[in-house]
Formats: C-alpha cells, structure tokens, sequence
C-alpha cells in the first residue's frame, strides 16, 4: 500500500521541492500552503500519478487547521509522514528595534502553526501506533547570530519541541526527527526582507547556497529508512558555510 504524507509550506521551496521528489516516488500527497494557485499547479501536474489533496489554510489559524485536516478524504486520512516545513523569517532588526507584527508571524507560524498541525494529526498515528514526523528546523535552532533574536528563538523551540515529541511518541512507535538547513536559496529571504528582492539575492551571492532539492533528497533519504531507524538530528550546510556568522565568498 502506499504511503501518505501530508506537507506544510508546500507551495514553494523546500515544501514544494519535497513534494514532486514524493510525487516521483509514488507516496501520496495531502498538500497544505496559502497560496491556492500555486496548490493547485501542483495537483494538476501529479495527479495521475499519485492521489493528490490540497489544502489552503494558514497554519497560525487554530480553527482552520483542525478544519481542513478534519476534510481529508477518507482514502487518504491516514497520514503516514508528516512535514512540518511552513516556517518563515520576519525582519532582520536588533531586538530594540523589533517589530511586534514580525515577532507575532515567526512565533505564530514557526511554533505554534508546527504544534496545531501536529496535534491535528497525532490522533489517527497513536491509534495505528505508526507515523513519521519530521520537523524542518534550521541552524538557527542551534545558535543565535545578531539581530536574529526571536527567528532563532522561534527555531529553538522548534528544537525542543522534536526532542520533547521524540520522548513523548516514543511509546507509541512513531519515528520524529529534525531537519536543520543552513543557507538555502528559496523565498526565505525575499520575505525576511518584505519582498526587497535585490536584498534578497545579496545574501546569497558569492558562493554556492543549497537548492531546495538538496533539503528534498535528504528529506526522502530519512523517511525511506527501515522501520527500526530514526534519524533524529540533522544540520546541513553548504559547504561554503561554517556557521549562521561565517560563509566563504569567492570575490
């Protein structure tokens, strides 16, 4: 039988890279983003070859989540992956001078958006004592550089929210790991800096970033492990990058 995995931030980047490397590999798809033409590009390009359901919502917004996930049909409910990729950065300011909106969006969507999707999903994966969850983190979660106060504090989090799911699922046999990508060339920053797009492209000039693919495959290469591994913890970076601080630029 096939496999189901239901995928967040799906329209774009490495939720959407994630999803047609799924497509590919016969794994059915619940697909959730906010940007309903872009959900729907994608269910017409791969249906036929995989069952195929969108859902628009947004992930901050409680009611609508339970929603939607509560109108999967019946043929594809039993979520067998679960992607937790809809994240987001607001701003780049020192916390002085911080925006309260953009405090409230990485808050809303990174942790809370991640913990509504999950407990919308649990339910039917403690019943068949069976499920994958991978949380996709960032190096962001495991330090903090300048002016990245609350965008690595919401990461965070998210890092000890897959430590303390891991503990808590243990019982029930579900596999939970993280994903914590450095430098990845997506709208990330486009939408950190509010649509400044030539701002945007700077911060990855000057050398090789990762592609939303290369997340893909490493996506896929952790859910197709045997039953009896999980990995747990994982950070990668380009290789020009050392840390959040420290990137090698060729001049």
């Amino acid at each position: 039988m096939k496999k189901t995995a239901l995928i967040t931030g799906a329209t774009s980047g490495i939720g959407k890279a994630t999803s047609e490397l799924f497509a590919k590999n016969g794994i059915n798809l619940v697909l959730c983003g906010r940007r309903q033409e872009r959900l729907a590009e994608l269910k017409n390009k791969w249906q036929g070859t995989v069952k195929i359901h969108t859902l628009n919502f947004d992930v901050r917004d409680r009611a609508s989540v339970f929603e939607a996930i509560d109108s999967i049909p019946e043929d594809l409910s039993n979520i067998d992956i679960l992607i937790n990729n809809a994240g987001n950065a607001h701003g780049l300011d020192p916390i002085e001078n911080g925006n309260l909106d953009d405090w409230d969006a990485m808050l809303d969507i990174n942790v809370k958006g991640l913990l509504y999707v999950s407990k919308a999903i649990l339910p039917k994966m403690i019943q068949r004592k069976s499920g994958h969850i991978i949380n996709i983190g960032s190096t962001a979660g495991k330090e903090v550089y300048p002016n990245g106060n609350v965008y690595c504090a919401s990461k965070h989090a998210v890092d000890a929210i897959n430590q303390g799911m891991r503990i808590d699922l243990n019982q029930y046999g579900i596999r939970v790991g993280a994903i914590n990508p450095g430098l990845v060339e997506t709208e990330f920053s486009e939408v950190r800096f509010k649509g400044d797009a030539n701002r945007a492209k700077n911060v990855y000039k000057g050398f090789q970033p990762l592609r939303p693919e290369d997340i893909a495959d490493i996506i896929f290469f952790v859910i197709s492990r045997p039953p009896h591994v999980n990995i747990a913890d994982l950070i990668v970076m380009p290789t020009a990058q050392a840390s959040s601080t420290i990137v090698r630029k060729e001049l």
